[in-house]
């Protein structure tokens, strides 16, 4: 590991993984493509579509450079190899240039193509075209979606490079390599998976994800599917004019409360189990009164003497949902990351208990 080979091929490693896939550290430290060419690129707000022209075209030709950024690093990492003389080097680096130099060729040549006539060749002008009337062209197109965006009461989402924009009219999804855009009044929308996870890596809280596909009536128009957090479907569909069908098998959980109960669910589900004596008999919860008691408060977050969980002597009387909604009712919605790990007293003694104590009965 001492190698200066193998120290700049990790360190460089490291760092194209982090400029093509923009982690929110790259981001705020100002190595983004949409930084470095700010000056040529423009501003979004001020012209939308002509700012993401340039944008794709930019990201384009600097990663198609990243393989050429490393050969000429390793001419002087490993000296050695004589890369420098490109006659001299070994066959495999030989290899390795020439496809560090046709990468950006090929990306030369594409955004040449896509420039001619004003940028008319480009994937985004020619979506756009698809929506232009006879008498117009896509920049009558283009004019109205730079419009729209730069209302105030658009709804906008999503990491940088898979932003979802919705205004009036339009459909966005922005990308690193390209912008999908659908016009509302044309568009099917359906809710096609949700994914649900425990934690959230940015809010330490239940997450749950939805996918959903855009699909236009005209199929000139690709598909695309955009992915948003549960929380925000319901603004997503204020700001729609069409209605999003959902899947037979999707569920989707837009409130905080629903997704906690989910997570509350799974983790009393890898706690130990509580056996119920044969000569006792589950009653009704006290809770809904509509399913059996399914859970016993058992101390085993720690030794009964340790911490300040206390030991609950009660019989089963709740059911799992009654106790998960008893649990967040006793929780300060303004802190929601606290929730987890908090202890709340038992709903009938008082005594205190934490997630880890819910035992489900058998």
């Amino acid at each position: 590991m001492d190698s200066p080979e193998v120290t700049f091929t990790l360190a460089y490693l490291v760092f194209a993984v982090c400029f093509v896939f923009t982690p929110t550290e790259f981001h705020l430290a100002g190595l983004t493509v949409q930084n470095l060419l700010s000056g040529w690129l423009g501003s979004e707000d001020a012209a939308f579509v002509p700012y993401h022209l340039r944008r794709t075209a930019a990201t384009l030709l600097c990663h198609s450079l990243l393989p050429l950024g490393y050969y000429m690093g390793m001419c002087f990492a490993a000296s050695e190899k004589q890369l420098y003389s490109p006659s001299q080097a070994p066959e495999a680096w030989q290899l390795f240039l020439l496809l560090a130099v046709t990468l950006p060729t090929v990306a030369c040549s594409l955004i040449y193509y896509w420039s001619w006539d004003r940028w008319a060749r480009h994937p985004l002008a020619r979506t756009l075209a698809l929506y232009a009337l006879p008498q117009s062209g896509w920049r009558a197109v283009a004019s109205s979606v730079n419009t729209e965006f730069r209302r105030i009461d658009k709804f906008a989402t999503g990491a940088l490079g898979a932003r979802v924009i919705v205004t009036d009219t339009w459909v966005i999804k922005v990308t690193t390599y390209r912008v999908h855009v659908a016009q509302q009044q044309d568009v099917h929308l359906t809710v096609t998976e949700s994914q649900q996870h425990e934690l959230s890596p940015d809010s330490n809280l239940p997450v749950q994800l939805l996918t959903i596909r855009v699909a236009s009536a005209s199929p000139a128009v690709q598909a695309f599917d955009i992915r948003l957090n549960s929380t925000e479907y319901g603004e997503l569909c204020e700001k729609l004019q069409a209605p999003i069908r959902s899947a037979a098998h999707v569920v989707i959980r837009q409130s905080l409360n629903d997704l906690f109960l989910d997570t509350f669910a799974s983790l009393v589900d890898a706690n130990p189990t509580y056996s119920v004596p044969s000569s006792q008999e589950l009653e009704a919860c006290i809770g809904c009164m509509q399913t059996r008691a399914s859970v016993k408060l058992v101390k085993t977050c720690q030794e009964e003497a340790e911490g300040e969980c206390q030991q609950c002597y009660c019989r089963p009387m709740w059911c799992l949902i009654c106790m998960g909604k008893w649990f967040a009712s006793r929780q300060d919605p303004q802190h929601p990351e606290t929730w987890l790990a908090s202890r709340v007293p038992c709903p009938t003694c008082r005594a205190r208990f934490c997630i880890l104590d819910v035992c489900a009965v058998r």
